[in-house]
């Protein structure tokens, strides 16, 4: 198949075929995985030409080899960008989009419901380095126009928050970033490459902690950042500064969890919305986050602009005790107690808004937990949510 025509293929079909080259490869359907640092070259004149490489050609095992690149070509294509650079950790390809374009004396907006590890690198490396940064509520839309300065150089969002599931305005953003010359970045990990196109809302960069649904299997570690043809040099420039390439057996990995994509999170949405329905007629359920649950705040925006969701959401709960919140979570069979999420395997955790937001006001007397769906049947997970219930109930 001919990459030209790629472009009139579907999402689910492109994930089967994109990054494959069996003909290159001894007939071997997936691309292997190789082992690299040094690269040979025949001549010193190849040798020289090889500092001058293309994106996407060898030259050092750090750059990337065929199976980096594989994985790379399909996640900027899945997603609708123009590139994407494989890193070894979310947080590390979250580094690099805000230093390809921050210096010291620069400003950035941050999102208040940003993932934890975003708001440490502005509160602590990023300030550190002397540049500044104003956290901002997610429902903002175009009035962040009243918050740039003249040295804003990004605007940082997230949609939905991966926390408390705000759905932000990312168009009406966009529109005024690079009305003020700013750039928009994203964290576009709930929704994966498949679920959202944030170019197509406005977006330059999109950041996504790959561990997550990319790699779906809970045993690699990886972040991927894709970006428009703008901003491709400054985030290739940081890159290979940071030397935080991801290795080629996480490489792999991702690029088998990519095959899968389609189908898993078809599941595991599915599975979330109805576990999220089932929540919201619990007595002792306050509200329900996720916003592809009708009624939810940020459900008009989902709609327009994604076209599914994933299985990650959370819930309020009424007033109650830490201990009865202990009770209902310790018991689980089925929801593991741990970070992260995009596995197969379903979760759940206690989470603390008051203590990380800056604007928004988060009671903490009203416990909050999140869940993420995994490829279980979603009967099952419901009678182990019913039962957790009823451990609760036992605590009050």
């Amino acid at each position: 198949m001919t990459k030209t025509n790629y472009n009139k293929l579907k999402a689910e079909t492109l994930l089967a075929t994109l990054g494959r080259d069996a003909e290159g490869h001894s007939g071997v359907v997936n691309v292997p995985v190789y082992h690299a640092s040094t690269i040979l070259y025949p001549t010193v004149a190849a040798l020289k030409k090889a500092g001058k490489r293309e994106y996407g050609e060898v030259f050092y095992g750090r750059h990337g080899t065929p199976t980096t690149f594989a994985l790379q070509e399909t996640v900027a294509k899945v997603e609708g960008g123009w590139r994407s650079f494989a890193f070894g950790s979310g947080k590390s390809a979250i580094l690099a989009s805000l230093l390809a374009f921050l210096e010291t004396g620069d400003h950035m907006l941050m999102v208040d419901s940003a993932y934890g590890p975003s708001r440490d690198l502005a509160t602590g490396l990023l300030t550190r380095l002397g540049i500044s940064h104003t956290f901002y509520d997610p429902g903002i839309g175009a009035d962040i126009v009243n918050l740039m300065q003249p040295n804003t150089r990004i605007i940082f969002t997230e949609s939905p928050g991966s926390l408390t599931f705000e759905m932000q305005d990312l168009p009406a953003i966009a529109k005024v970033a690079h009305a003020e010359d700013a750039i928009v970045v994203t964290d576009n990990t709930w929704a994966s490459p498949l679920l959202c196109n944030p170019f197509a809302l406005g977006v330059d960069v999109s950041v996504q902690a790959a561990t997550k649904y990319i790699v779906g299997h809970s045993d690699a570690m990886m972040g991927m950042v894709t970006v428009n043809k703008k901003c491709f040099e400054p985030i290739k420039r940081a890159f290979e500064d940071l030397g935080a390439s991801a290795g080629p057996d996480d490489c792999y990995l991702a690029l088998r969890g990519m095959r899968t994509l389609a189908v898993r999170l078809a599941q595991q949405g599915e599975t979330g919305l109805k576990m999220a329905a089932w929540l919201a007629a619990r007595p002792e359920v306050s509200r329900v986050l996720h916003p592809a649950l009708p009624g939810d705040p940020g459900y008009d925006i989902w709609k327009r602009d994604f076209s599914g969701a994933s299985g990650l959401f959370g819930i309020v709960l009424n007033p109650v005790s830490d201990k009865a919140v202990a009770a209902m979570l310790d018991g689980f069979e089925l929801f593991g107690l741990g970070y992260s999420w995009g596995g197969f395997e379903s979760l759940a955790i206690p989470t603390y808004p008051h203590k990380l937001r800056e604007i928004s006001d988060w009671d903490p007397s009203y416990p909050c937990i999140r869940f993420h769906a995994g490829l279980e049947h979603a009967d099952d997970l419901i009678a182990d949510l019913e039962a957790g219930f009823e451990r609760l109930n036992d605590k009050i």
